[in-house]
């Protein structure tokens, strides 16, 4: 049987995270009983801070985050609320260190500053962390902060903080690739169904047509302090040529391809699985890693494209057409589009702009793409290849962009020029059919820039 490399790698870090945490054995949990297990959450926590015990802080950590997760929404919000404000830093004593390294520049009096600018809830955290199961308690601790952060910012300093942490504990070297595949576990499975956040799967009929044929591959990235519970997966078909069409590509009773006659791989939906982990980004790296393994697997493969939602569109579209917008308000008066606007049909050539108008040129307040799922590939490297009329007629999709999706190009030779382009100057890379459909718009629409295709 050939060496499972991903797996052999999973093991030794899962081995590795479960001896970091495993509790000190000795003479039991001195310090425990100095904190009554009754104790409000914040106090126990201020205890933790100050236990110098290995032993008694992992059982204090795992105590208090069992009781937190046994707290109603408004006692976790108590909880966050008063570790943002109760354990911030001493402006004294970073004022202190300031005058010290003022006096006397040096590497050392620099360090002091740091450690007395970095606020003690940081430390809390770790503490917290080291309790068997305490990364995954966390990044659901995290889920809970940005559901009241809207509406409470006292609690973006703990947001700060913990963002900081949870990118460290969850960098690229700590991850690991694994292909999920029918025969993974049921559970894994169960999650990959429940998870799935671009084209849901109502049956087990629906997964196995997702994972078992032989043109077909699902890969995520899992973390070894989380187990078989994904941090995000992709999920992949292998084409003969570029789809248009989510139908066609997910249809049980399409005749499968034979992989080894493939030329192009479809990243056809990505799902994050954990919501405590928004904002730390993993789709870049399992793209790359992915588009990796595929082609060292399948040497044939010539393109790697996505066929993408554009989740914005709909709603982009009225907000524009209540503004006065004319183009936007003539396309909704038309109503939904159908299969007799055919290629010459104006209204079929006029939504097609307003779809390449809303992906390339229409910007936030950042200055960035409006639609996320544009904003995600641009700002990987991705190029804007194709807009695919009626390609997703489903509810969902002609609800949330008229049933129009887009194809991205992931072509390895530019995508770090690409990536660097949007992120430093917020220029797309786009296709030349990208560019005809708005060549119109270019003199009304000054944010638009965009590099020969």
């Amino acid at each position: 049987m050939p060496l499972d490399r991903s797996r052999l790698a999973r093991d030794i870090l899962e081995s590795l995270f479960q001896r970091w945490r495993r509790p000190v054995v000795g003479k039991g949990a001195p310090g425990v009983a100095a904190v009554p297990a009754d104790a409000p959450l914040i106090d126990r926590a201020a205890a933790l801070l100050e236990e110098r015990s290995q032993s008694s802080g992992v059982h204090l950590a795992a105590g208090i985050l069992a009781d937190y997760a046994a707290c109603d929404d408004a006692g976790r919000h108590a909880f966050l609320r008063a570790l943002a404000t109760r354990f911030a830093p001493d402006p004294q004593a970073i004022r202190a260190a300031l005058d010290a390294h003022d006096a006397d520049p040096s590497p050392a009096r620099l360090s002091a500053v740091t450690r007395a600018a970095e606020a003690p809830r940081q430390e809390v955290l770790r503490r917290l962390n080291q309790a068997p199961a305490g990364t995954a308690a966390l990044v659901a601790m995290r889920a809970d902060l940005l559901r009241h952060l809207p509406q409470d910012p006292m609690l973006a300093p703990l947001e700060d903080d913990l963002v900081h942490l949870l990118r460290s504990w969850f960098n690229r070297g700590f991850l690991v690739l694994r292909r999920i595949d029918w025969s993974s576990p049921a559970d894994l499975l169960e999650r990959i169904i429940r998870y799935e956040a671009v084209h849901s799967i109502a049956t087990w009929d629906d997964l196995r047509a997702r994972l078992l044929p032989a043109d077909r591959r699902c890969y995520g990235f899992f973390h070894p302090a989380l187990g078989d519970e994904p941090l995000i997966f992709v999920e992949v078909a292998l084409c003969a040529q570029v789809p248009d069409s989510i139908g066609t590509l997910l249809a049980q009773d399409r005749a499968v391809l034979d992989p080894q006659a493939a030329r192009v791989a479809v990243f056809y939906s990505i799902s994050n699985c954990q919501a405590g982990l928004a904002g730390i980004s993993f789709g870049q790296f399992l793209i790359k890693q992915v588009v990796e393994d595929l082609g060292a697997e399948f040497p044939g493969l010539e393109s790697y494209v996505t066929l993408s939602p554009i989740p914005g569109f709909a709603r982009w579209l009225r907000d524009a057409a209540a503004k006065g917008d004319a183009a936007a308000g003539q396309a909704l008066a038309q109503g939904a589009p159908d299969a007799g606007w055919a290629g010459d049909d104006p209204r079929r050539h006029a939504l097609m702009r307003l779809g390449a108008r809303y992906l390339l040129a229409e910007r936030d307040g950042r200055g960035r793409l409006r639609d996320p799922v544009a904003r995600f590939h641009v700002g990987n490297g991705a190029r804007v290849e194709r807009l695919c009329w009626l390609a997703d007629t489903s509810p969902r999709g002609m609800k949330q962009s008229l049933g129009l999706m887009v194809n991205y190009l992931y072509d390895l030779a530019s995508v770090e020029a690409n990536h660097n382009a949007y992120a430093r100057h917020r220029v797309v890379n786009a296709s030349g059919a990208m560019h005809a459909l708005l060549a119109p718009e270019r003199h009304t629409h000054a944010k638009l820039v965009l590099p020969a295709a």
